[in-house]
């Protein structure tokens, strides 16, 4: 699957949006990808994660990966579809008083190899907290995964991260945003 057939996709079901969005970061941006409109098609996000699923099979510096594992809410069903193209369990954290927990019995056990997934990555801070949470119940992540890159290809997690489409979005802080100068109102279309 090419980036571009990736893209199509998000377009096709209204899911890449322009305007004056605040993200889970904290950044404002003019673009925003609704990924659940996306992933609320299953055979959709079957294909979706499947296709990431093989990027990470087919990279030599991963080997074999044990489970898969997604912050919640915008990457349950990344984690769960992909875990299911590579033959593994999938768990997901939840937000907990402020920072990462794994909840509802999920366990890592010692030595055991994860791959981190998301729908879209902006900064990597989910991302790295979930990478945290496998650590300090003695996990190893092996590689990390994203429907949509929209750092550009910029962000650095320590872990091979594949991506099915790179886009170079621009991201304000509040006080830098020319969209907030020019008089316009951020809205918070996502999860947290």
């Amino acid at each position: 699957m090419t980036a571009s057939e990736v893209l199509k996709i998000f377009e096709e079901n209204e899911a890449l949006l322009s305007g004056h969005f605040l993200l889970s970061s904290g950044l404002h941006s003019p673009s925003y990808l609704q990924s659940a409109l996306v992933l609320q098609q299953p055979e959709v996000a079957e294909k979706l994660c499947s296709a990431l699923a093989a990027q990470t099979k087919s990279d030599d510096r991963v080997g074999k990966v044990d489970l898969v594992i997604a912050p919640a809410l915008g990457g349950v069903i990344v984690a769960h579809e992909v875990a299911r193209a590579l033959g593994v369990r999938a768990l997901f954290t939840e937000r907990q008083e402020g920072s990462m927990k794994l909840r509802r019995g999920f366990q890592v056990k010692s030595g055991e190899r994860a791959l981190v997934v998301e729908d879209v990555i902006t900064t990597g801070g989910s991302t790295r907290e979930v990478i945290g949470v496998i650590e300090q119940h003695g996990g190893k992540v092996v590689c990390a995964g994203s429907l949509i890159d929209r750092s550009g290809g910029r962000v650095e997690l320590g872990v091979p991260l594949h991506a099915l489409a790179v886009l170079e979005v621009p991201n304000y802080r509040p006080e830098d945003c020319p969209l907030c100068r020019a008089g316009s109102v951020a809205i918070k279309p996502g999860s947290r």
